[in-house]
Parts: C-alpha cells; structure tokens; sequence
C-alpha cells in the first residue's frame, strides 16, 4: 500500500530556488510512475513533471528548463529541483505515485504550499 510523505514547500522570492522531496515508504517494489502536480487557487490541478521507473520524464512547458525531476528507485524516492521560480509558480504541490501503470489514476499525497512573493 502506497504511504506518501512530501516535504520542501515554502516563501521565497522571484529567483530563487526549492528542492521538493517525496518518499513512498509503503510499496515494497519499484513503482511505475512518480510524479507532481500542482494546484492553484481557483484553477484545476495541473502536471508539474512526471518520471518512470526507468528513467523517462515528462514536463510541463510551463517549467520546461527551470525544474528537474529526479528519483532514487531503490527507495522509492522522487525530488523536484525548482529554479528561478515565477510568482506563476505559486500552488499547492501534490506527489503521484503510480505503482503499476501511466495508465492508473495513482495515490496523492497530502499536498505542500509553495509561496513565490517579492
């Protein structure tokens, strides 16, 4: 059974950088996909960036050449490496644990604030 813990939101200014950190401390194998969303007040939630088992990424052109997605399998580990973060950038940010397919709807974590302010 999927067990999510997110951490790493929080203020900071135009510029600057976040490190967003997510562990799956329940699947006893693998998973297929891990991944984040984001959602911002008043607007659906949206993939941030996704990232496979074996290595392959997928991002949204919003963050395309600012954020980095990364993941350590045999902890079921993933992290997202956010740069020169845009007050756009502001949201609640979800990980999404998929342990078999793409294809599956996955398990949310609890969701960390991500504040970009001047």
């Amino acid at each position: 059974q999927v067990q999510i813990v997110e951490s790493g939101g929080g203020l900071v200014h135009p510029g600057e950088s976040l490190r967003l950190s997510c562990v799956d401390s329940g699947s006893t194998f693998s998973v297929a996909v891990m991944g984040w969303y984001r959602q911002a007040p008043g607007k659906q939630r949206e993939l941030v960036a996704t990232i496979t088992r074996d290595g392959r990424t997928n991002y949204a052109d919003s963050v395309k050449g600012r954020f980095t997605i990364s993941r350590a399998n045999n902890v079921n580990t993933v992290h997202l490496q956010m740069n020169r973060l845009e007050p756009e950038d502001t949201a609640v940010y979800y990980c999404n644990i998929k342990q078999f397919s793409q294809y599956e709807e996955g398990s949310w974590g609890q969701g960390t604030q991500v504040t970009v302010s001047s």
